[in-house]
């Protein structure tokens, strides 16, 4: 069985940077399925990542049979709540919302999702969640009834996700949100980046390989891409 944290792991000790293509069940027509594959085959993805704050249509195990039966990309989960977790995906990022302080996001969600996930052979990775103000509430923030850090005290920031870390977390992932206006802050990026040991993620608001390119060149390992891509299918041949 592959590792799938060990290879992001790898990447990063081999300065290898990882792009990951985010699929919102609730944003997928399945009829268009077979173009949407044609071009994430085409991409640079290294990973697919599928989820979102609220999904509310049920195609999530039939979404990942479909892509598993065409992309050879590991597929990862990244849930909303436990009803999110399909058995058929390869892993899912164990999150915790720890720029928030509800319950629900910290440990409650994760400890209902256990009689599931003992049920699965997902690899499960543990990861400490931090949303950063961006500019307009974001569906993360309206769902979670958290408020984002804000965007201008990367020191603050820099102590949660070094917190995170601390208390095992195996990933750290800064979000702006889906939508989001403003992307995560380079220098917050970097930050983050200098001060912890564990791969960094970085999504939301980033439109163009310019922006994809700076996050990396600031410390980001993986950068996730998900409205971009939703709105153009194109975008990593068309900036």
């Amino acid at each position: 069985m592959k590792n799938y944290y060990q290879e992001i792991v790898h990447a990063k000790s081999d300065n290898r940077k990882l792009i990951a293509i985010l699929l919102d069940p609730d944003k997928i027509v399945l009829n268009n399925l077979p173009t949407l594959i044609e071009k994430i085959q085409l991409s640079p993805a290294t990973h697919v990542f599928v989820g979102g704050s609220s999904v509310s249509n049920q195609i999530m195990d039939v979404l990942i049979q479909r892509l598993k039966e065409k992309v050879t990309l590991p597929i990862v989960l990244f849930p909303g709540n436990p009803s999110q977790i399909s058995e058929h995906a390869d892993a899912i990022l164990f999150l915790s919302l720890i720029s928030g302080r509800n319950s629900d996001y910290l440990i409650d969600h994760q400890v209902n999702a256990i009689p599931i996930l003992e049920k699965t052979d997902l690899e499960i990775i543990s990861t400490g969640y931090i949303l950063i103000e961006s500019g307009s509430e974001t569906a993360v923030e309206r769902v979670s009834k958290t408020k984002p850090l804000d965007r201008n005290n990367s020191d603050y920031v820099c102590q949660t996700a070094v917190a995170g870390a601390y208390l095992g977390n195996k990933l750290i992932y800064l979000e702006a949100g889906s939508g989001a206006k403003l992307a995560v802050p380079l220098e917050m990026i970097r930050k983050v980046a200098d001060a912890i040991s564990v791969p960094l993620l970085v999504g939301g608001g980033i439109r163009s390989h310019k922006e994809i390119k700076e996050a990396f060149d600031n410390g980001a390992d993986l950068v996730v891409i998900g409205t971009a891509f939703e709105n153009n299918p194109n975008f990593f041949h068309h900036d």
